[in-house]
């Protein structure tokens, strides 16, 4: 019973978004644009980013560091909050 009431709710909002909503296009231009302005590195360039093994373990070695100071004090947040709440 309730199955068929929330059904009969459903489809009353659904005709109601239906006729109050209107379809949209985008302008004809848009992905256009988009596309140029979007820039893929060329292949040769990937791999001359990627054979710079010095910065790519700083940068690595950056963001395990980052995650490991965020583990750290969510840790450290949780520790004095559960502490507090015992008490």
């Amino acid at each position: 019973m309730t199955d068929q009431i929330d059904q009969e709710n459903f489809d009353e909002i659904e005709a109601h978004l239906a006729g109050t909503l209107k379809p949209v296009t985008a302008p004809s231009g848009l992905f256009q644009s988009l596309y140029e302005r979007i820039q893929f590195p060329s292949p040769s360039e990937i791999t001359l980013r990627l054979s710079d093994w010095r910065k790519l373990i700083f940068v690595f070695g950056g963001v395990l560091s980052g995650m490991l100071l965020l583990i750290t004090l969510a840790r450290a947040l949780y520790h004095i909050v559960g502490r507090k709440g015992i008490m």
